[in-house]
């Protein structure tokens, strides 16, 4: 039975956030722990989220997946937004413990010029500090997924070389991967078709092995293949399709993994209609 879910607002409390969960029928969900568009730390109501986490247990929703504020910039070579970005990361892991989380997932960061080399040296540097001050351990339960960027403008991570030397360099962290369709799809891997999600596994597998991934972001595709515009659509509704995501879908490896829509949404009725399709696609692919 294959997992899937939604990423849910914390806006109107943790309360609302499982309610819209359960409402959705979802498997498992992702969240920001606090606020997406600041790095400014926040704490937890510890009554909160411990119903929050009786309440994800008993409907078994599971994993919980938070997504780190975007403004993280573990690439950054300006020493202020590094540092700044390397604490919130820390404080991001502190959240993550509190509500019971299973991955936290954060986009490598951007090297702003500084090339790739010297980004992948900052951003492994800023892991194994965060972890440091956390006190995060590879016992602790906590995965950190480095998810699979578009590789617009001077993104890392968008070349599962780029992932390889960050986990080589921070060995000691728990990480792993998020694969991200969209993101995928546009940095130029042709997922899209059997023959070109099958070399494309067969690579990950060989760089960074596929027991790294952990979660699936599901998302179609305004931009074409190799386009690296990071804009996303509505499930078979963009240029990956609907055969493209029974072909994702049909994969026996990816099927194992929980698959979270970061789908365009205005209202719950939005993730109720990719979830549907999804769901549908999932049901028709012919598993390979």
């Amino acid at each position: 039975m294959m997992k899937v879910g939604v990423h849910v607002s914390k806006a109107g409390g943790l309360s609302r956030a499982l309610q819209d969960a359960i409402d959705l029928k979802c498997d498992t969900i992702q969240m920001f722990a606090g606020s997406p568009r600041s790095l400014r730390q926040s704490v937890i109501d510890e009554d909160e989220a411990s119903a929050f986490r009786l309440g994800l247990a008993e409907e078994h929703i599971k994993p919980l997946v938070v997504h780190a504020p975007y403004l993280l910039n573990l690439a950054s070579p300006k020493e202020a937004t590094h540092e700044l970005s390397t604490r919130a990361l820390a404080d991001e892991i502190t959240r993550c413990r509190s509500l019971g989380a299973d991955c936290l997932v954060f986009h490598p960061g951007n090297h702003l010029g500084s090339g790739i080399e010297a980004g992948i040296q900052r951003i492994a540097a800023a892991i194994i500090k965060a972890c440091d001050i956390a006190e995060l351990t590879r016992s602790d339960g906590l995965l950190l997924l480095l998810e699979m960027v578009s590789g617009a403008g001077t993104e890392v991570g968008w070349m599962f070389q780029h992932q390889r030397a960050i986990m080589d360099m921070a060995e000691d962290a728990p990480l792993g991967i998020c694969m991200d369709t969209c993101h995928m799809f546009v940095a130029g891997h042709d997922i899209a078709t059997r023959e070109g999600l099958g070399g494309t596994l067969e690579q990950l597998d060989r760089i960074l092995g596929m027991s790294r991934v952990a979660v699936v972001h599901a998302n179609d595709s305004v931009g074409m293949l190799g386009s690296r515009l990071d804009r996303h659509a509505d499930i078979g509704r963009g240029m990956i399709g609907e055969e493209g995501f029974r072909v994702i879908l049909g994969n026996s490896k990816l099927r194992e993994l929980p698959f979270v829509l970061e789908t365009p949404k205005k209202s719950l009725e939005d993730d109720r209609r990719n979830l549907a399709a999804i769901r549908r696609l999932a049901r028709e692919a012919v598993i390979w």
